[in-house]
């Protein structure tokens, strides 16, 4: 049996209390609210904090509000958001993509922000301590080698939120708290495409709520692409997120991909191919295929990376015509 190793584990009783107690503890500790990736991690001993800081009893994380678009606490639950009548209704690329996370009882306790946070994986990381040990490790935890091209002088282990492109789709802004104050920046802006310092967080920062824009008009989708219909990880994500105007013509369109980079790519020139355009099935399909030579998938997920670039053609034309039709 694979153990969780020991560490403290810190109640705090306010976001400012959190914030200050990782500013106390520096490196050594780190945020914990569903724990539903961090456990695992910590039991391979991918993560190593000393110290573990509970975010769970935080009422001021959690809940969804209504102001001019859309308030979601950072620490409201998957299966929370999945089920929220108005977000399935406003945002449904949203509550599709928290409903796709894992399995149910894993919903019921993953958080929104954690799944926005999630750590990149990989098919030479995300394995036990004894695993990657003979392997020699890899760069991203005790080794200095990337296995899935020798060459690279970065990690490129995948990025593997479904919310995350999603929330860039949705024009979501993000409330960062830290001992400096709080900030707010676009969700794109909380990526770097690099597989180990996946996150633009500061030394100490806390994901506060994700704030959503009013969506009237515009026409939302999200599909996932996984061997399993539950559980798996996304081997691709592909989120859409389309403005009509009442002739069908389309006045402002995103378009990102999960899984196939250490961050969510938004596809900027297959998004400006459909602006000022009635979308036809042609539209769709000259789109997807401009979105598939974006994805470069590498052989570090799974399923072979020649399937996963063909699919990404497919899924975004789905996409796509989903949102048109929806």
């Amino acid at each position: 049996m694979i153990r969780l190793p020991p560490f403290r584990y810190l109640a705090p009783r306010s976001v400012e209390e959190a914030v200050a107690m990782k500013a106390e503890h520096g490196r050594e500790a780190m945020y914990v609210a569903g724990g539903t990736d961090l456990y695992p991690n910590m039991k391979r001993r991918q993560f190593e904090p000393q110290v573990l800081i509970g975010l769970r009893g935080l009422e001021e994380l959690r809940g969804v509000s209504n102001g001019g678009g859309f308030t979601i606490g950072a620490g409201t639950t998957l299966s929370e958001v999945a089920n929220h009548p108005q977000v399935q209704r406003q945002y449904p690329s949203l509550a599709r993509a928290a409903g796709l996370v894992s399995s149910p009882p894993l919903r019921n306790l993953g958080t929104l922000g954690g799944n926005l946070c999630v750590d990149t994986r990989c098919t030479y990381y995300n394995q036990s301590h004894a695993w990657r040990k003979a392997l020699g490790f890899c760069m991203k935890k005790d080794g200095d080698v990337c296995w899935v091209a020798l060459s690279s002088p970065g990690c490129l282990a995948v990025s593997s939120s479904d919310c995350a492109p999603v929330a860039i789709s949705l024009g979501a802004q993000l409330r960062l708290i830290g001992p400096q104050g709080e900030r707010m920046i676009p969700a794109e802006a909380l990526y770097r495409n690099d597989g180990m310092q996946y996150l633009a967080l500061r030394p100490d920062e806390l994901l506060v709520s994700i704030h959503l824009p009013p969506m009237l008009g515009w026409r939302t989708s999200y599909l996932k692409l996984r061997r399993r219909g539950s559980i798996d990880f996304p081997i691709l994500g592909v989120a859409v997120a389309l403005r009509l105007d009442e002739d069908g013509t389309c006045a402002e369109a995103r378009l990102v991909l999960g899984a196939v980079a250490s961050q969510p790519v938004s596809i900027l020139e297959a998004a400006g191919l459909l602006i000022g355009h009635r979308i036809t099935a042609d539209l769709v399909n000259e789109a997807a295929e401009m979105a598939a030579r974006r994805a470069k998938p590498l052989d570090n997920t799974d399923m072979g990376l020649s399937f996963r670039k063909k699919m990404a053609r497919v899924y975004v034309a789905r996409a796509l015509a989903e949102a048109v039709g929806g």
